[in-house]
């Protein structure tokens, strides 16, 4: 029987979307996402943010690269990947979430959205954005199946972050 390697997330962008190409011509997309968690802990407020290393390929990679800025907040799919390499000497690793579907959340930018919870949702897979708003017309990606690396075209002088 398979695994299943599914992330859903619902953060801030921790700055703005870096677009590069790889060696063969496709388009990939990094950028940081914050997620953040809070309790009360003997009367007084306690928060945790953890960071999470997104990258977005193809048509959602070109997507994310045009709408997408520090600090706007969006719902992400995608799959945990981790990869080696060595600098210097050195073996390095990283994990990151490779992005499948991507919904952008809270008021349109430069439009009459009065606060609502306004969405569009891109990506592959089909799904409905979980629930945020009425479904969109989906955008394709590029990537690899499950159990196949999809890591960007790079070598160590162009690693993806």
């Amino acid at each position: 029987m398979a695994g299943v390697n599914k992330v859903i997330l619902v953060g801030h962008l921790g700055a703005d979307p870096e677009m590069k190409y790889g060696s063969s011509g496709n388009p990939f997309t990094t950028f940081t996402l914050a997620t953040s968690d809070s309790w009360v802990k003997d009367g007084q407020r306690e928060e945790r943010t953890e960071w999470h290393r997104i990258i977005a390929f193809g048509k959602l990679a070109e997507i994310c690269a045009k709408y997408l800025h520090k600090g706007k907040q969006i719902y992400l799919e995608g799959r945990i990947q981790t990869r080696s390499w060595e600098q210097d000497g050195v073996k390095r690793w990283t994990t990151e979430i490779i992005a499948g579907n991507m919904q952008m959340l809270g008021a349109r930018e430069g439009g009459s959205g009065g606060g609502q919870n306004q969405g569009q949702s891109f990506g592959g897979g089909g799904g409905q954005g979980g629930g945020f708003s009425k479904p969109e017309p989906q955008a394709t990606t590029n990537q690899a199946p499950y159990g196949q690396a999809s890591a960007p075209d790079s070598g160590p002088d162009d690693i993806p972050f």
